[in-house]
């Protein structure tokens, strides 16, 4: 009896060390104190529900469609708050510098200079399969954040110059804060499923979108995407992050249900075509907002129409 209980004791111990190291289980990392009043280990521990399977002869209809979430609409603020990492929550672009950068579960794909290139040719992995190459490290640290040159001061607080008198500049990067993000892009295929008779989504890749400014002038110029990120392996990381709830904080869900529910808001800006063209800059102003609702009633009338022929 003696040594059960001693077991158990350990069993608990173990159980509650290995909770308390999960983010956002509501224990501190830094100082392993729980805030709250149990370990919050339902969403951190919950494991994906996977896709019903798929065969390529249950597609009667397919579209791709790529669609923009902006932070700035109320109904995302789950996706943008809270701005700072909470012992319980975080948003989006936190969760996505941990899985990327932290836990390295992540893979980025790179633009490599084209224009939104979403097919995710580039990925960005260590040249020697070693996730701790210095290189590899900090080409994926420059994804997260501006390349900057600083000054450089002695054990004095002095700027460093050079012969001439002008200072020594140290390149560096200044890590993007979640306030930057302004946007998601996301890339998805719709679909009817003959096999079980219902329109259906799946989301293929998403991208955080920030404010592309002149490195002069500091005036914002135009709107960037960083990169790329392979929706189905985001699932993973997103699975075991909770989303804010405003009616109950013991009954959360968490950014892969976000999705799942499509809990979110978002205007269409491009449909596959034969030009491979966005609606901007084909369309402008409130044209182009009648383009993106022009796509979404011809899909909703598409799904709609399969059953009254």
């Amino acid at each position: 009896m003696k040594n059960f209980k001693l077991i158990s004791i350990f069993t608990f111990l173990i159980t509650y060390t290995v909770n308390a190291q999960l983010p956002s289980s509501g224990v501190s990392l830094e100082s392993n104190v729980l805030d709250g009043v149990y370990v919050q280990e339902h969403i951190p521990t919950k494991r994906v529900v996977q896709y019903q399977h798929l065969r390529e002869a249950d597609v009667m209809w397919a579209k791709r469609i790529w669609r923009v979430i902006d932070l700035r609409e109320k109904m995302n603020h789950k996706l943008y708050f809270p701005l700072e990492k909470m012992s319980d929550r975080m948003c989006l672009w936190d969760v996505i510098k941990y899985g990327a950068l932290d836990e390295g579960s992540l893979t980025v794909y790179d633009l490599n200079g084209v224009d939104n290139d979403d097919k995710f040719r580039y990925p960005i992995k260590p040249a020697n399969g070693n996730i701790n190459d210095p290189a590899f490290k900090l080409e994926l640290r420059k994804k997260f954040g501006r390349e900057i040159q600083v000054k450089q001061f002695d054990e004095n607080d002095e700027v460093i110059i050079d012969d001439n008198g002008d200072p020594i500049l140290k390149d560096t990067v200044d890590p993007y804060i979640p306030s930057d993000i302004v946007r998601y892009e996301l890339k998805e295929d719709w679909f009817f499923d003959k096999q079980r008779s219902e329109m259906d989504v799946r989301i293929i890749g998403i991208s955080p979108v920030v404010y592309s400014q002149n490195p002069e002038t500091g005036e914002i110029v135009a709107l960037s995407n960083l990169f790329w990120l392979y929706f189905p392996e985001c699932r993973y990381v997103f699975q075991n992050f909770f989303v804010y709830n405003p009616s109950n904080d013991a009954h959360r869900m968490s950014f892969d249900d976000l999705f799942w529910k499509r809990e979110f808001t978002s205007f269409i800006k491009k449909e596959s075509n034969v030009f491979d063209r966005k609606i901007s800059p084909n369309w402008t102003g409130l044209n182009a907002l009648l383009e993106s609702e022009r796509i979404r009633e011809e899909m909703f009338e598409k799904e709609h129409d399969l059953w009254h022929y």
